[in-house]
């Protein structure tokens, strides 16, 4: 991403709570950029500044994307069951988002590097793309919505300062 002047710095790994939200950020950017370009590129070959966008936004969804739903699996989402004595459903229900966000990414790459590579995508194709990107939108606009409000919220008041610190230590492995 461009960096700004006078915006606010990306938090670091002693912030790992909001290096989620950070996180969060990049991939409201990268996904509007690919909902953008199918709904504004229908029946056209796309444009090499397209080209460049939708690639750049796959590969943040491959790696960046990727490395985000580990960082909470694998980290956060461990730690607040244990460190909470009710139920967090909420948990669950994100799990399962991030197994369907994973489902769609892999068909709307597809249909990406199909468009990318054959300069045109059938009727039926940029249909689907249209409809599995809106999806996506909208599931990672519930998704964020339910973790900064409950979930990271939730963290920030359990999880003492030496789980954050293990948090913080598993994110900077995750991205070396």
């Amino acid at each position: 991403m461009a960096i700004q002047i006078g915006a606010k710095p990306d938090s670091g790994f002693d912030d790992p709570i909001g290096m989620l939200k950070d996180c969060h950020r990049r991939i409201e950017s990268f996904l509007g950029m690919l909902c953008v370009v199918v709904e504004r590129a229908q029946g056209r070959e796309l444009t090499v500044d397209e080209r460049h966008a939708v690639q750049a936004a796959l590969q943040y969804f491959r790696t960046g994307g990727a490395r985000h739903t580990m960082d909470e699996e694998e980290s956060l989402f461990p730690r607040l069951r244990k460190s909470v004595t009710e139920s967090l459903k909420e948990i669950d229900r994100l799990e399962a988002d991030h197994h369907e966000a994973g489902e769609l990414h892999g068909s709307v790459e597809l249909l990406y590097l199909r468009w990318i590579e054959s300069n045109t995508l059938g009727f039926e194709e940029k249909q689907q793309l249209l409809s599995q990107t809106a999806r996506l939108k909208q599931l990672y606009a519930d998704h964020i919505q339910v973790e900064e409000t409950i979930v990271f919220a939730r963290a920030i008041e359990v999880l003492d300062s030496h789980a954050i610190a293990a948090i913080g230590t598993e994110f900077r492995f995750r991205r070396k």
